[in-house]
């Protein structure tokens, strides 16, 4: 049976390591996990050390400095790549939590499709009101953007898959030559999934909620910093389908909202007469009706299709982080997270 080595990138993750370390020790087929500690500054490598001693598959590793072009998670990727003896490498982040038995049967799907690397999109916890509203709202966006069925067709160029686990075969990483060559990319899931097809290996990219769940951001402010990072580049950097995207959401999820109740408010107050009231009702018909099917939405992506009640304010948030991800790219020049400034106007572009 096919051995899986684990590869666990943590900057400051305190509040999540130990529940995804052992949540990976207690599947089959885990031949050693790999930790890589990303220079934390918090309680990280005291946790880890703790469990070194009753996890004997547990290796720890720390990176104290970032070579010049590098993105911090990709060479903490390829320093615990490059310690890894198993057929196949594990990559997921820090705040996952794998259900029992996941990883076999997702090795055997792989296996079974005759994939060079198999994603999944993790089930999101959003205890919230901000992670109930905004996390839905992105992963219904990015589901139109990349189609599961689409990336895992063969025929079709699209390629993508989400770095909260990324299961690939070794010697396929190594004959692509691992982090090394996309060491600047800030999306590095899509990028080396992109590699991957184009070299002709099989991807395989699935719903994952019955088998991993994550927690992104326990903060809005990480958030903001995360999504303002990511979404320019999931539209590819094309300018014109993102604020074309943009339009649709505030014409057809927050417009009509605003519409309605500012229309009833007034109807209210007699300030305005029977035409007033119906567009008020049909805009907030419009509303509803874009609620149903977004819910109807989050129910075939693996959401609670209850989230759709916190859509406006979804829509709200979205539409304010896509405009600030279009602003760091074309006019700041640089995207923050976990401490660290990055120079996006030297990233290679990888909408090629």
């Amino acid at each position: 049976m096919a051995e899986v080595s684990v590869v666990i990138p943590a900057r400051n993750e305190e509040a999540n390591i130990e529940r995804v370390v052992r949540s990976v020790a207690a599947q089959q087929g885990v031949r050693e996990i790999i930790v890589v500690d990303d220079g934390s500054e918090d309680q990280t490598p005291g946790i880890l050390e703790r469990l070194k001693s009753e996890l004997p598959l547990l290796r720890v590793v720390r990176n104290e400095g970032l070579p010049e072009g590098w993105v911090g998670k990709n060479f903490a990727l390829e320093t615990g790549a490059r310690l890894a003896t198993g057929d196949w490498l594990l990559f997921t982040d820090a705040d996952t939590f794998h259900r029992p038995g996941s990883l076999n049967e997702l090795l055997e799907r792989a296996e079974g499709a005759g994939a060079a690397l198999l994603s999944v999109s993790p089930g999101q916890q959003t205890p919230t009101w901000w992670e109930k509203a905004v996390i839905p709202f992105v992963y219904a966006r990015l589901s139109r953007l990349y189609r599961f069925e689409e990336v895992s067709d063969p025929a079709s160029p699209r390629a993508a898959a989400n770095g909260q686990f990324l299961l690939i075969r070794r010697d396929v990483y190594e004959r692509l030559g691992g982090f090394e060559p996309i060491r600047g990319e800030i999306l590095e899931d899509v990028a080396l999934a992109r590699r991957v097809k184009q070299a002709g290996g099989r991807l395989v990219f699935l719903p994952g909620s019955r088998w991993i769940e994550t927690r992104m951001y326990r903060r809005f402010s990480e958030m903001w910093d995360g999504w303002t990072k990511n979404l320019y580049l999931l539209y590819e950097k094309r300018l014109g389908r993102a604020l074309a995207d943009g339009a649709e959401i505030l014409l057809l999820d927050i417009a009509p909202w605003v519409a309605g109740l500012v229309l009833g408010g007034m109807a209210a107050m007699g300030l305005v007469g029977r035409g007033g009231e119906f567009a008020a009702l049909g805009s907030f018909g419009l509303a509803l009706a874009r609620t149903w099917s977004y819910g109807r939405h989050l129910g075939r992506i693996g959401f609670e299709p209850s989230r759709s009640l916190y859509g406006p304010a979804g829509a709200a948030v979205f539409l304010l982080l896509l405009l600030n991800s279009i602003r760091a790219y074309l006019w700041a020049g640089s995207v923050s997270w976990k401490g660290r400034s990055y120079n996006v106007q030297r990233a290679r572009n990888i909408a090629r």
